[in-house]
C-alpha cells in the first residue's frame, strides 16, 4: 500500500467535519473523492497532504506517517493560486524552487509541460492576460512541475474548453502509467467515471460509499434504456407505461423499474418493424447514485 487512512477525524469550532474515515490507494491510479460542498473533501484533502493537522487516526505514505517532509505530493486546489501580476515563467520558477529544484532542471520542466499543456506562448506574459482555462493549465504546471509521486487534484477540468480537457485527461492518463497516484475531487460525476476505478463519496463529513466503482454499480438493477430509432416512437413507449427521461431527433433515454418491460418494448419495436440503430439497457449512472446518497441531505 501507498497512501492509507485510517479513522481519520478532524473537528474545527466545535463542529466534527471529517468523522472516521477511513480509504487507502493501493497502487497507481486515481481515485474519487466525491460529495457535496461542505461534505469534508477539502479538510481530508489537506490532512493527508500534511498541510493541516488531523485530530485521530492515522495518514501514512509508504508505511510512515505523513508530513510535508516525506511525502512529494502535487496539489492543484479548487481556487486560483497564481499570481496575476506575475510573469507565467517567473513564478513558475518560484514554484519549482519551492520545491528544492535547481535552476536548470526547473527550465527543462517548464518547457517540457507548456509544450504538452500548448501554453508556450503564454510564459512571458502576465497570469492575468490568460484565459481562465489556460491560468487552470499554469496552475496545474504549479502542481506537477516538480515530478510528485502523489497528485491531487482538486476540479482539474475547471473552466477548460473540450480542447483543453482532452489534452489535460490524456495528460493524466499517461501520469498513470508512469505510475503516479492521483486523488481526483470533481463535480462532473461522467469525468470520475471515465478515470476513477475506487471512490468513496463523503456527506457531512462522513463515508456514506466507498469501493471498487464497477462493484456498486452491479449491486444495482438496470434503471434506463436508450433507444436511437429513424421515427417518434413515442405511442410504443407509452403502451408500457414508460417514462421518457430525454428525447431528441428519435434518440430516447426512458426510465424503467424492471428489465422485463425493457425487453418486451423491443420486441414490440422490432415487430412494428422499426429500424432500431440502437437499443441500450443502462446501469444507474455514478450521478445517480450520488443524487440518491446525498441527494435528500
Amino acid at each position: 500500500m501507498s497512501l492509507v487512512l485510517k479513522n481519520v477525524s478532524k473537528t474545527f469550532s466545535g463542529k466534527k467535519v471529517v468523522d472516521n474515515i477511513s480509504f487507502s490507494l493501493d497502487k497507481p491510479g486515481v481515485y474519487g473523492l466525491l460529495g457535496t460542498n461542505g461534505a469534508g473533501k477539502t479538510t481530508t484533502i489537506r490532512m493527508l497532504l500534511g498541510i493541516i493537522k488531523k485530530d485521530n487516526g492515522e495518514i501514512t505514505w509508504k508505511g510512515k506517517s505523513v508530513d510535508r517532509k516525506n511525502v512529494n505530493f502535487g496539489y492543484l486546489p479548487e481556487e486560483r493560486g497564481i499570481y496575476p501580476k506575475t510573469k507565467v515563467f517567473d513564478q513558475l520558477m518560484y514554484f519549482a524552487e519551492l520545491k528544492g529544484i535547481k535552476k536548470e532542471e526547473a527550465i527543462i520542466s517548464i518547457n517540457k509541460w507548456a509544450k504538452e499543456l500548448k501554453v508556450e506562448e503564454y510564459l512571458q506574459m502576465p497570469a492575468e492576460k490568460l484565459s481562465k482555462g489556460n491560468q487552470q493549465k499554469i496552475q496545474f504546471m504549479t502542481a506537477i512541475i516538480h515530478n510528485p509521486e502523489l497528485l491531487v487534484l482538486d476540479e482539474p477540468f475547471s473552466g477548460l474548453d473540450p480542447i483543453n480537457t482532452e489534452i489535460l485527461k490524456n495528460i493524466i492518463i499517461n501520469l498513470v502509467k508512469n505510475k503516479k497516484h492521483i486523488i481526483m475531487s470533481a463535480h462532473q460525476m461522467a469525468t470520475i467515471e471515465e478515470f476513477c476505478s475506487d471512490i468513496l463519496i463523503l456527506n457531512k463529513g462522513k463515508t456514506v460509499l466507498q469501493g471498487n466503482l464497477k462493484d456498486i454499480k452491479e449491486t444495482y438493477p438496470a434503471n434506463r434504456i436508450i433507444i436511437e430509432v429513424n421515427k417518434d416512437i413515442r405511442e410504443y413507449i407509452k403502451e408500457f407505461n414508460l417514462e421518457i427521461e430525454n428525447e431528441t431527433n428519435n434518440n430516447y433515454s426512458i426510465k424503467i423499474s424492471d428489465e422485463g418491460k425493457a425487453h418486451k418494448l423491443l420486441n414490440r419495436l422490432v415487430n412494428a418493424g422499426i429500424e432500431i440503430d440502437k437499443f441500450e439497457i443502462k446501469k444507474p449512472t455514478l450521478n445517480d447514485i450520488f443524487i440518491e446518497k446525498v441527494g435528500e441531505q
